[in-house]
């Protein structure tokens, strides 16, 4: 439209009518300009380009009494004076730097309005009426949405420059450009040739982006489209001011996934190259470098995203990136790392780069949110044991246990558990964490905080439990009680790393008195009742060492009402993990003769021989020593070779873990004890060549030679 404006006449007016206003008659030529400064109503004005009418806009007469209709403050921010000749003199900072002063000459006596005027003087009292008390910088937008639509050039700029002049952070700015077509203006805007304008443009919309109903309308409207090509503008502040409003935009799906398909990733990351050497120097570059790292970081959140941008080559230059101490600019790069190192294609990449060394550099800076992000970034890297070990190459666990104390900042404290919990994965790092009293530290935040930080406390004091020094420092730290309170929640991946905490503790004695104590077995075999196959399997895991601790382990299971018949009934679940945990379960439960002959009357039997067709080694091993210890009770051996079990058995000796070896044994020794059941390992060829391959296999042996085998 503002290309059809300029063709007409260099004051905007259009001999054919304008191509964006919806009036009802079309446009007619404009006046000459008033000669004096007191010209009469709806004189044409020589700046703005249109007939200047101070009546458009106003409330209505309900609405002036209650004084939300002063006219004067309604136009203030235009501005307009007084009633009579008025001289106005703007003076505003222009979009390249330089200053534009405008003088003009309005009158703002009453004038008829147009029809078009009329019609929406009646919307907006309608609104009104509706119980809406808008203030005065409302009126104002919709008047410079007027001068939007239908100036010149220079009406134009001056309406995007007195835009600006309003708190477009408010709702009421927000709403009047919604409501009265600016938004569509401002779009149409980013296509024409003028820069000025595209700049304007921009610069009001970056602002009203971050509010969330507006972003989405400016998808609606289809304003992402013209905005990809701006960033291969060769004017940087257009390439900046694109970036910015993209990264606001992109913060939901169907953006992102709009920006993907216009091609606009591989501009993004083109944004982040730097002419002069790793770091940007001037202030341009760096304001561009830093909006298109804003941009990818908001694109990075889809997984499709995170492929292009590897694929475009943005890890080399984010890791050139990560190298500047420019704390403005290394959030964004930093957010962006941790958003892709979900992907385990980024962490190969982030740490062959070199990176993990500055991620550690920085979580000793004083700023929080870059202290976090690095933070999170190691927490999704250190999933791989070469990233673990760099951490503690390059001294990163001793920052990560300074920023426990950081009780305050929560998404930090977070960020920083979880980094921990991740680097404890490797033995190494938990005997390093031993020495920095981290443990201590954990067990303090097991109370009073969020549950994202209670989950990461949980994972890490499971993996630190696994080393008996440090499972007397969680008892002597009071840790147990809180971990036991923490399983009557119901958040699941909590669930998962207490019960896996809570089964590590008990593999000391008086710890186990402690959890016994505080009523933990119950509220662990009650988690059996779990929907999540994860919580019910890793409940079954802690189960099996509280039962081989515990003082009177028969008595303590027999103790709960239907629980031997609830975790036979678990042998007919579907998942593998689940089997496994419940058939190490059921063999320790087995070793009390009272509680074996309770389960052989659930059926038990049938349910093991069932699973012995299995290929999945982990179920063997813990299903083989099942079956072992189930087979001293009456004739579950003959059972045991009625269900066909015997058969399957055999060919667990082909299995590579030497452990499936030894637990087979175990069980083909019971079985072999009644005739029929060695007629049948004999056909399966167990003499030849299963037995004669296992034996020569050394840890067979040993574990063959220390049990009744």
């Amino acid at each position: 439209w503002i290309c059809h404006v300029f063709a007409t006449d260099g004051h905007g007016a259009a001999g054919k009518g304008q191509t964006h206003g919806k009036s009802k008659q079309p446009a007619s030529p404009r006046k000459a300009p008033a000669q004096s400064s007191g010209g009469q109503a709806g004189q044409s004005h020589p700046v703005w380009g249109d007939t200047f009418n101070p009546t458009i806009g106003q409330p209505s007469a309900k609405w002036q009494a209650l004084g939300l209709g002063n006219t004067s403050d309604s136009v203030k921010k235009l501005p307009v004076g007084s009633s009579t000749g008025l001289h106005v003199t703007s003076s505003k900072r222009s979009l390249q730097g330089s200053t534009i002063r405008v003088t003009s000459t309005i009158d703002n006596t009453a004038s008829d309005s147009s029809s078009d005027d009329d019609e929406e003087d009646e919307q907006q009292d309608v609104r009104q009426d509706a119980g809406r008390e808008l203030p005065a910088d409302y009126w104002a937008i919709v008047k410079l949405i007027k001068y939007l639509k239908g100036g010149n050039q220079a009406a134009t700029i001056i309406a995007l420059c007195c835009l600006r002049t309003h708190d477009l952070s408010q709702e009421a700015c927000q709403l009047a450009l919604r409501d009265n077509g600016g938004l569509e203006l401002l779009i149409n805007l980013l296509e024409t040739d003028d820069l000025k304008c595209k700049i304007g443009a921009l610069l009001i919309l970056r602002e009203i982006t971050k509010n969330t109903q507006i972003r989405r309308l400016i998808a609606d409207l289809g304003g992402l489209t013209p905005m990809v090509p701006i960033l291969r503008s060769k004017n940087r502040q257009l390439r900046s001011l694109a970036a910015e409003t993209i990264a606001n935009v992109a913060q939901f799906q169907r953006a992102r996934r709009t920006i993907r398909r216009q091609g606009g990733i591989k501009w993004l990351v083109a944004l982040l190259e730097v002419a002069s050497g790793t770091v940007p120097k001037e202030e341009e570059e760096l304001e561009v470098v830093r909006a298109g790292a804003l941009a990818l970081w908001s694109c990075s959140k889809s997984r499709r995203n995170k492929v292009m941008i590897r694929s475009a080559g943005a890890i080399p230059k984010l890791a050139r990136l990560l190298k500047t101490d420019n704390e403005s600019l290394l959030i964004p790069v930093v957010g962006t790392l941790q958003e892709c190192a979900s992907d385990p294609d980024h962490r190969v990449l982030i740490r062959k780069e070199g990176m993990i060394e500055d991620l550690v550099r920085h979580l000793s800076s004083e700023n929080p949110e870059l202290q976090k992000h690095s933070a999170s970034a190691i927490f999704k890297c250190a999933e791989e044991e070469a990233t673990r070990h760099l951490v503690r190459q390059y001294d990163g666990l001793k920052p990560l246990v300074k920023l426990l104390q950081e009780l305050k900042n929560k998404q930090l404290l977070a960020a920083a558990t979880g980094a921990i919990w991740k680097c404890t994965l490797s033995p190494e790092n938990v005997k390093a964490l031993r020495e920095l009293k981290a443990v201590e530290l954990l067990v303090g935040l097991l109370t009073g905080q969020p549950e994202e930080v209670l989950v990461n406390v949980a994972g890490a004091l499971s993996e630190c439990a696994k080393e008996a020094n440090n499972r007397v420092t969680l008892r002597k730290s009071g840790g147990i009680p809180p971990l036991i309170g923490l399983l009557t929640g119901t958040n699941q991946p909590l669930l998962i790393n207490v019960t896996h905490a809570v089964g590590a503790c008990a593999l000391d004695a008086e710890n186990m008195v402690i959890i016994d104590k505080q009523d933990g077995v119950r509220l662990l075999w009650s988690l059996l009742k779990s929907p999540n196959p994860q919580v019910v399997s890793s409940a079954a895991w802690a189960i099996c060492p509280c039962i081989e601790k515990a003082k009177d382990a028969g008595e303590l299971v027999r103790s709960f009402v239907g629980g031997l018949e609830l975790i036979v009934g678990l042998l007919k679940s579907e998942d593998q993990e689940v089997l496994a945990s419940v058939c190490a379960a059921i063999a320790n439960i087995a070793l009390d003769e009272e509680n074996l002959a309770v389960i052989t009357d659930h059926g038990v039997v049938p349910l093991l021989a069932r699973l012995t067709v299995t290929i999945h080694d982990p179920l063997r091993k813990h299903l083989a020593e099942a079956i072992a210890r189930c087979c001293a009770w009456g004739n579950n051996r003959e059972s045991f070779g009625t269900h066909f079990a015997v058969a399957p058995i055999v060919y667990y000796l082909g299995s590579p873990d030497p452990l499936v070896h030894r637990a087979t044994s175990r069980a083909l020794n019971q079985l072999s004890r009644r005739a029929e059941n060695c007629i049948t390992m004999h056909q399966e060829g167990v003499v030849k060549v299963r037995i004669a391959s296992a034996l020569r296999s050394r840890s067979y042996c040993e574990g063959f030679g220390g049990h009744d085998s």
